[in-house]
């Protein structure tokens, strides 16, 4: 990452005059899992017609993590919640929230916030599951956020969660490539003297939800022997329009979220995007005119993993130095829906 950008910059913070008596909200610990299998691109040339090359020019994505048939999405989420309690030096008495931003729950009901909230023993804290698919983990901010600020509750915990795994085609060469399984969690509280989170821009357009679905499952097509014979379980895409989707929407969200804030991308440290595929990045990245050394890639190593994607990758950028305290940060992301978002966090 440059050691160029300005450390100490002048913004706005948008919800000055709404913050209830000065009641900011910041991340104040993060943690991430990942399953120990890796499915690389040789792996996948025996199972699909691919290649390493065609995967790699493709999407930049080398390999990715896939979860043991006894590992579950409630499972990922409890590891990566352990690891952001650790870091934030709560106990699960201390929780009053718990949302996890999923697409992949363990079953349709309960919600696997709720199998989280025990296995980590938040016996204080209410519990539900937020579907934005990939824009799920800023959502989940967004709303965490609200509860802090109105003063409902102290400390919330955001888990974006994913056994995507489990709804693949692996007959599917476009598609199998592209998706990992992980998990990645936020501890968010009130912290003095910080801004935290500045702002967040979300948005959603129903009308192009078929370019990313899972058709099967629902009450819309129950599961059957005509939804089973007809792969309808599994996540099927659009490509070429949801690729051209998701740099217009990200583009578009990134700016409104800077221009809220009174900020130009050059006074941010680090942007971290929804790690969707490498083409994608690098042309919101060109779009918003940021240097390479801004944004922070890891979809090389773990692929696309939805809600989990920028919560995994922030706890990377935490862990290995390139994020530091006082440092501006810009989130933006893309998911089925569609939805997308940006967030801007003075770290």
């Amino acid at each position: 990452m440059t050691d160029s950008l300005p450390k100490d910059v002048a913004f706005v913070n948008p919800r000055a005059e709404h913050d209830f008596k000065g009641r900011t909200c910041s991340i104040v610990g993060v943690g991430s899992y990942v399953p120990e299998r890796r499915l690389t691109n040789a792996d996948l040339e025996e199972m699909v017609e691919t290649s390493d090359e065609w995967i790699t020019t493709r999407t930049g994505i080398k390999e990715r993590r896939i979860a043991s048939d006894d590992q579950f999405t409630s499972d990922l989420a409890t590891e990566a919640a352990r690891k952001a309690m650790s870091k934030a030096g709560v106990t699960g008495g201390d929780i009053d929230l718990v949302i996890v931003a999923t697409i992949t729950p363990d079953m349709p009901f309960p919600s696997t916030a709720c199998l989280v909230q025990h296995n980590i023993g938040a016996v204080n804290a209410a519990a539900f599951d937020l579907e934005a698919a990939c824009s799920g983990f800023i959502y989940a901010l967004e709303i965490a956020q609200q509860f802090i600020m109105s003063r409902t509750y102290n400390t919330v915990l955001v888990i974006g969660a994913e056994k995507l795994s489990s709804i693949i085609d692996w007959k599917d060469r476009n598609t199998c490539v592209l998706f990992g399984d992980g998990a990645g969690a936020a501890i968010l509280q009130n912290r003095e003297q910080s801004h935290g989170l500045l702002t967040a821009c979300m948005g959603a357009d129903g009308g192009k939800a078929g370019l990313l679905s899972m058709p099967g499952g629902g009450s819309r097509c129950p599961a059957s022997s005509d939804s089973l014979d007809n792969r309808l379980h599994y996540l099927r895409m659009d490509g070429k329009e949801t690729y051209k989707s998701a740099v217009t929407a990200m583009h578009r969200a990134a700016l409104k979220a800077l221009e809220r804030c009174q900020l130009n991308i050059t006074q941010i440290k680090c942007i971290i995007p929804h790690q969707a595929n490498l083409r994608i990045i690098s042309a919101v990245g060109d779009r918003l005119g940021a240097k390479k050394e801004q944004v922070y890639i890891n979809v090389d190593k773990f692929g696309n993993t939805s809600a989990a994607s920028v919560a995994i990758a922030l706890d990377q950028a935490v862990e290995n130095g390139v994020i530091e305290r006082g440092d501006l940060i810009l989130m933006v992301v893309f998911g089925a829906g569609l939805t997308w978002g940006a967030a801007v966090i003075e770290w």
